[in-house]
């Protein structure tokens, strides 16, 4: 394909459904702990619906010019049950890239969510609706229709590279990453990671959590008391 700037990948590879399946029980902080605390988007970019969010699904990416959403619409028409599209559109906050419309449009295909470096637009109806998106913020200025942008190709969003296929975990505190070659072990690490935090809360009711290590690191570090 030699039309770089314009051009659309129709078919990927994307995660086992029972990875992705996986994933809808944790939290992204317990997911980015276990990738070196990187792979998190930057914070900007946040849920635009009411408390309580958690998405999963495969990446269904799309580089866009920042004042157009052409290839969204495509992107909307080609993506399958369970994908999440991923958007990188510059981080600019000129024009907003999506709306309630085509959130009604891809809730009925069976898309997952939107994750937008970018605005978005009418956003109480896509809150009452409670179609999950993350986004920079909202703008009522809407885009144009002309392209170019590509489909499916490597794309940036918020800071993190995003390919086809990858994993987005989105959830209250922000948007994960997880590389679709690695999925499968950070869960198991993330589901590890979760455990421990659910033992831990329920030592400090029981008031046997173990804080000796506080004291060990000062003295580590050399502060005086």
């Amino acid at each position: 394909m030699k039309n770089i700037g314009f051009r659309i990948v129709k078919d990927f590879d994307r995660v086992n459904k029972k990875v992705i399946e996986g994933f809808s029980g944790i939290a992204t902080p317990n997911i980015g702990d276990v990738m070196g605390r990187m792979f998190s988007m930057d914070h900007s970019i946040k849920s635009v619906n009411k408390p309580g969010v958690h998405i999963v699904g495969n990446a269904f990416t799309v580089r866009t010019h920042p004042s157009d959403n052409l290839m969204v619409h495509k992107a909307m028409d080609l993506a399958k049950p369970g994908d999440v599209i991923v958007v990188d559109a510059c981080g600019d906050m000129g024009h907003a890239i999506i709306g309630e419309i085509m959130c009604h449009y891809a809730k009925v295909k069976g898309i997952v969510g939107y994750i937008i470096d970018g605005p978005v637009r009418d956003l109480y109806g896509i809150a009452k609706m409670g179609f999950p998106v993350f986004a920079k913020g909202g703008t009522p200025r809407g885009p144009y229709k002309e392209g170019p942008g590509e489909i499916n190709t490597l794309i940036s969003c918020g800071g993190v590279a995003v390919r086809p296929g990858d994993v987005i975990v989105a959830d209250d505190d922000g948007v994960i990453v997880i590389p679709k070659e690695e999925a499968a072990h950070v869960l198991k690490n993330a589901e590890e990671v979760q455990e421990k935090e659910e033992m831990i809360i329920q030592s400090i009711y029981d008031g046997t959590w173990d804080r000796t290590w506080v004291d060990r690191t000062l003295e580590k570090k050399g502060c005086e008391m």
